[in-house]
């Protein structure tokens, strides 16, 4: 459904998505990701939030860009 793998995030920092789960409550799907830097913290968004754009600067952007993997 989602691709996993690497991502930047806006404003510089690389992530890795570990799964899309699915809310209990809502029923709304949400990316868990983890951090490829610092405590390699675990965190949670919503899909919709993950893939959505994002205005630096007056430029519009992905809040989040897939990395080119490089075998």
């Amino acid at each position: 459904m989602f691709p996993s793998g690497r991502y930047r995030h806006y404003k510089g920092k690389d992530y890795e998505v570990i799964a899309v789960a699915k809310h209990s409550e809502t029923l709304e799907y949400m990316v868990v990701y983890r951090a490829l830097y610092g405590d390699s913290a675990v965190w949670v968004r919503p899909l919709s939030m993950f893939t959505e754009t994002v205005d630096v600067e007056g430029k519009t952007v992905p809040r989040f860009s897939k990395l080119t993997e490089v075998l």
